[in-house]
């Protein structure tokens, strides 16, 4: 029995990134074998197991069959005569087929050192047609390397397009499609997760609500970029460099759906996208099965962004039904990732990317001013919930109407 350190921990510790978890191959076993020594066995569709003291994943050496349509259509082979390079060959990239033995010696069969030096995602064989999700998982590590350089090689590319063509795509499940989403959303760079799903054209069939946006024009005033899709991977990369909120990158991101079902006639004004663009979220979250607060950050930036953008020019009365739309009294926290989204849409705009935001700053100093408001036992007497209730509303207007008389 020989055992393999494979993987990502063998990937990212050449990249001298921060190794997370290990994960292990075992060649030349039965899972008899592992369990005499204490692992315990957690594979439902094939033997994996955990170390009895560090917990880490210890899996057989595997051959995989494609026999039926999606990811989990393949029948599982192990034994003690698949080899490891049988077992690598299997993996997505060549830069994940990689692995040390005991002695940290480097085993490449497939050019994962190559690749890796040149930065470059390469699938290592065929096989990898046979498994629509490694499409978002290719994706997701361009969304995550991107920085470093990393490309998709051409003929990976080609590839995808080729799977996407013959309809594998299609088998994918909204729950997979949704982890790897959330995955590459945190990345560093969650807008080349989008791009790759774009130029391969799976992004048609995943997310169509995305993908109807490109080509769509705005008004040049306030979009230099014009192109709508342009615009939400803007937003996007605007939305990363200001958080690390997946919800708030996704808010940032599904904002101006609406725009993809405005006639054309309208072009390139959009009236009306807000409502529109949260229908459209409400079909996708459905869809994919999207946790609720990731529905409803998204809900709130899509319906009131515009209003934000104007806040400079409101009375105090319309902020006032701004915070009150948003629940902001109750949830303050989400306001403020409401806010950052709204910030990323501004600044995901042709030459608007350095510009300040004072709107978020002033909603701040709106909300802690509405908040601060109490009524003294004295204004109290007399009034019942809804006389409470207008007298609180009038002192906040006030106390916000002080807000918006000074310098922001």
């Amino acid at each position: 029995m020989e055992i393999y350190l494979v993987g990502g921990a063998v990937r990212d510790a050449m990249l001298g990134r921060t190794v997370t978890e290990r994960d292990w191959v075992v060649v030349g076993a039965h899972p008899d074998d592992l369990e005499s020594q204490g692992y315990q066995r957690v594979g439902r569709e094939f033997p994996v197991f955990l170390h009895p003291k560090t917990h880490e994943e210890y899996a057989l050496a595997r051959l995989e069959r494609k026999t039926r349509p999606g990811y989990r259509g393949f029948d599982t082979e192990f034994s003690p005569s698949v080899t490891l390079e049988d077992d690598l060959k299997r993996r997505d990239l060549t830069i994940n087929a990689m692995a040390q033995d005991a002695h940290g010696t480097l085993i490449d069969p497939y050019g994962g050192v190559r690749d890796l030096n040149s930065r470059i995602l390469r699938h290592v064989s065929p096989a990898f047609a046979e498994d629509p999700v490694r499409i978002l998982r290719i994706a997701r590590f361009a969304a995550r390397y991107a920085p470093l350089g990393f490309t998709v090689a051409l003929e990976t590319q080609q590839l995808m397009r080729a799977m996407v063509d013959s309809g594998e795509v299609n088998a994918l499940v909204a729950e997979r499609v949704w982890v790897e989403t959330a995955k590459a959303l945190a990345e560093p760079s969650p807008r080349m997760f989008f791009e790759v799903l774009r130029d391969c054209g799976a992004l048609a069939v995943i997310f169509p609500e995305l993908a109807q946006l490109d080509g769509i024009p705005q008004p040049e005033r306030w979009h230099p970029e014009i192109d709508t899709g342009l615009h939400v991977r803007m937003v996007l990369d605007a939305a990363a460099q200001l958080s690390s909120s997946a919800r708030v990158r996704f808010a940032a991101l599904t904002h101006d759906l609406g725009k993809g079902t405005t006639p054309p006639a309208e072009w390139p004004k959009h009236v009306g996208h807000e409502a529109r663009g949260a229908l459209l979220i409400e079909q996708l979250v459905d869809r994919l099965r999207i946790p609720n607060d990731y529905r409803e950050l998204a809900l709130l930036v899509a319906r009131h962004h515009g209003v934000c953008h104007r806040a400079l020019e409101l009375r105090p009365g319309t902020l006032l039904e701004l915070l009150e739309q948003c629940d902001a009294f109750r949830r303050p926290e989400r306001f403020v990732e409401f806010l950052l989204a709204c910030e990323a849409d501004m600044r995901g705009r042709l030459g608007f990317e350095e510009r300040p935001y004072p709107q978020a700053t002033l909603c701040h100093a709106t909300l802690a001013a509405a908040r601060a408001v109490t009524l003294s036992d004295q204004e109290r007497a007399g009034l019942d919930g809804l006389g409470i209730g207008h007298l609180i509303k009038t002192k906040r207007i006030a106390a916000i109407a002080t807000i918006t008389t000074v310098s922001i």
